[in-house]
């Protein structure tokens, strides 16, 4: 006869998640005192929510970008770890400052790589023998949102970090409503102009229709 698995208490996987919990607040409070060193701990109890926001950067859902999202997850980590300190006091504001700097590394790689283009000095970048799959159009698109969510912030700060926290980090309007204090149905209208002001603004950077 085979063993039988062994029985677990209903509320085994309850006290599970609350200790991972519990180890995640803990480690992002030492993080926001100074303590570089809980960076580790932190990503390592993320690290797989931290890819899948990797490859939501990359836009991409095919198996052959793990790489892609696993380089671009390490070279966030290594700006995060050069920091001092981190303002941050919970799992959401760590996700929305991973985001922002995913979004500043493919940034930095599509202007470099726009610049080579344009007969420029070759230098190394981050990630350039990870992300082949970058393609020109792809490179174009993603300095064209980059250029107009500059000047949106320069018009619209909330609204520019309102579009931060949504389409880059992921967070739904009540995640972002709850961490500003304010309503999501406001929030909603907010996230629908700003969005809308976006679109026009980029399609009339790569010469498209509106």
């Amino acid at each position: 006869m085979g063993s039988s698995a062994p029985s677990l208490p209903p509320d085994a996987f309850l006290a599970y998640d609350r200790a991972m919990y519990e180890d995640l607040a803990a480690s992002i409070k030492r993080l926001a005192g100074g303590e570089t060193a809980a960076l580790d701990r932190v990503v390592q109890l993320l690290y797989d929510e931290l890819r899948g926001l990797a490859r939501q950067r990359l836009r991409s859902e095919r198996g052959e970008h793990t790489l892609g999202a696993t380089a671009l997850v390490n070279e966030a980590y290594l700006r995060l770890a050069r920091q001092h300190k981190l303002d941050v006091e919970s799992r959401t504001q760590f996700f929305a400052v991973a985001s922002t700097t995913m979004r500043r590394i493919l940034v930095d790689y599509a202007r470099t790589r726009t610049r080579v283009k344009r007969g420029g000095v070759q230098e190394r970048v981050p990630l350039e023998d990870d992300l082949p799959f970058l393609s020109d159009r792809e490179t174009d698109e993603l300095l064209a949102l980059e250029d107009a969510l500059v000047r949106l912030a320069e018009a619209n700060p909330e609204a520019a970090s309102l579009v931060e926290h949504r389409f880059f980090s992921g967070l739904t309007v009540e995640e972002i409503a709850e961490m500003r204090g304010v309503s999501s149905r406001t929030l909603q209208r907010e996230w629908v102009a700003a969005r809308a002001w976006l679109r026009k603004e980029v399609a009339r950077d790569l010469g498209l229709p509106d």
